[in-house]
């Protein structure tokens, strides 16, 4: 009993440790955080890889793209198009199964016969850690008024909502 703890809390210690990285650059090809491409002048594929749920994943990507625009003297972003890689399961951690099953049977044997039932339960623990997730915006940068569209963001606003910053 003791070593099945022990066991069990290993693993949940190691399900922690894997967790999203705090918000920056990518470090090598498998690391964690975001990169850009420039595709045209006022467009550009901003990619965030992290580790966990998708959902703050994608929020990392959208502080990029707002990040960006800045950067570039823009004043909004338009997402055009959006690539999510990631289950809504990502975040790992202990998931518990329990599975009931039946089963019955009868025959002879020699003289006599025979009927036999049995009720079986079992119980899974899942410690699998987070698993990687990563998120594609391709956006276009654009100055002045935001056109009224539901995937155009004022660049100030989100990157104001999403870290604090200003």
């Amino acid at each position: 009993m003791i070593r099945a703890l022990v066991v069990a809390t290993a693993a949940l210690s190691l399900a922690a440790c894997a967790s999203l990285a705090p918000y920056g650059p990518q470090r090598g090809p498998n690391g964690q955080g975001y990169s850009e491409r420039r595709i045209e002048n006022d467009r550009y594929r901003v990619s965030y890889n992290g580790v966990g749920a998708p959902g703050p994943v994608a929020d990392m990507a959208l502080l990029r793209a707002a990040d960006l625009t800045i950067e570039q003297g823009y004043d909004w972003f338009e997402v055009t198009q959006r690539y999510v890689d990631g289950r809504p399961d990502s975040a790992g951690g202990f998931r518990p199964n329990i599975s009931v099953g039946y089963g019955g049977g009868s025959g002879r044997y020699g003289g006599y016969r025979y009927s036999s039932s049995g009720v079986g339960v079992g119980v899974g623990l899942n410690f699998q850690g987070p698993s990687p997730t990563s998120t594609v915006l391709e956006i276009r940068l654009g100055r002045g008024a935001r056109p009224d569209r539901g995937e155009a963001y004022e660049a100030r606003e989100v990157r104001y909502s999403l870290s604090g910053r200003e």
